[in-house]
């Protein structure tokens, strides 16, 4: 039977830097209402993350960095070109710690901080 518990997300000053970039991003491109409509599916993937880190689609990206996890935010029928970027908290239980959120095309090592972290 899986771990029924609610997991915390923290986000990391990083996390909240990129969604308010993307969200400024997307209203000068596409308008108010989409930026709406965006930060919908970008909280809805963050969201599905307090059901745990091994929720449908999340990858694990040692590729990267060990521990690393990602969740691409274009889940059922939402659609968006961003990953969300975390880790199982270190000293915590059931806490995600949520580093990024990056564009998928971009150079995600590039674009990890090992010093990252979360707020308390």
């Amino acid at each position: 039977m899986k771990d029924r518990h609610h997991w915390t997300i923290r986000l990391a000053a990083a996390a909240e830097s990129d969604i308010d970039d993307i969200l400024t991003w997307t209203v000068q491109q596409f308008g108010k209402r989409q930026a709406r409509i965006y930060a919908t599916t970008l909280n809805s993937a963050i969201s599905a993350l307090t059901e745990g880190p091994e929720v449908r689609g999340v990858k694990h990206r040692n590729d990267i960095a060990r521990g690393l996890l990602s969740l691409h935010v274009a889940q059922g029928r939402r659609k968006g070109r961003h990953l969300v970027l975390f880790r199982i908290g270190r000293s915590h239980e059931h806490v995600i710690e949520v580093l990024r959120i990056l564009h998928d095309v971009m150079d995600l090592p590039r674009h990890l901080d090992s010093t990252t972290d979360v707020e308390d």
